[in-house]
């Protein structure tokens, strides 16, 4: 188990450290993740440390949103402030990702008709 978790926190600090020197404006850890999951495509499969570790932070990630709560209860004045302007880009960010999924679905369904 510590092998697993290990690794998850090597592959966070590559992912900190490309941040920190090469692309500055994405986070480390979605740098890390990304590498990870490259790692994991070419190793093509997931040892078992590393599948219990995940699982296992799976079982507990509704707790990762408690902070994100109390964040949001406490700029609830200004979340109702600017509920107009939230609403509609939430409502207009939703729209464009249903819109652009089924641009790339139908040009990826194409593509497989054609071969």
């Amino acid at each position: 188990m510590i092998f697993g978790f290990v690794q998850i926190l090597l592959f966070q600090s590559l992912g900190e450290l490309v941040s920190k020197f090469l692309l500055p404006t994405l986070p480390g850890p979605v740098i890390g993740l990304v590498l990870l999951v490259l790692w994991l495509v070419v190793r093509k499969e997931i040892n078992a440390e590393l599948a219990m570790v995940a699982d296992g932070f799976s079982q507990y990630l509704g707790l990762l949103f408690v902070p994100a709560a109390v964040g949001v209860v406490l700029f609830l004045p200004q979340l109702k402030a600017n509920a107009f302007a939230i609403i509609t880009a939430l409502i207009c960010s939703v729209i464009l990702t249903i819109a652009s999924s089924a641009v790339v679905a139908r040009f990826l369904s194409q593509k497989d008709v054609h071969e």
